[in-house]
């Protein structure tokens, strides 16, 4: 079960791992065979599904997605938890955004995660 405490420090976490563009920072955040879908995936990766497995794969996305915005900065705006999810809702580049986590049976890394833009 997640909890309001655990959620609340993932988000800090995960918001500075994003600000701070460590590929390695934001990517530890993921299990090895996370799987990540976004409509950003299909424009960028040119992955017609809009989803990407595993951390080479989603790391050499978000590798591109980071080049392409040097100056991206995330804002948090609310933190909802779940049974074995949490969503973040936050302000990007592009305006809002909300992004829905997935964690595995250790309780502490994403397995699945799903981006929805405004």
């Amino acid at each position: 079960m997640i909890t309001r405490e655990f959620a609340d420090d993932f988000a800090r976490e995960w918001i500075a791992a994003w600000n701070s563009h460590d590929l390695d920072r934001i990517l530890s955040h993921y299990g090895e065979d996370f799987e990540m879908s976004s409509p950003y995936i299909a424009q960028i990766a040119g992955e017609p599904s809009g989803t990407l497995k595993g951390k080479a794969a989603v790391g050499a996305y978000w590798k591109l997605a980071l080049a392409r915005m040097p100056d991206l900065r995330f804002q948090l705006v609310s933190t909802l938890v779940g049974a074995q999810s949490l969503t973040l809702y936050y302000r990007g580049a592009r305006g809002m955004a909300a992004e829905v986590f997935f964690f595995g049976a250790d309780g502490h890394h994403v397995v699945k995660a799903a981006a929805h833009y405004a």
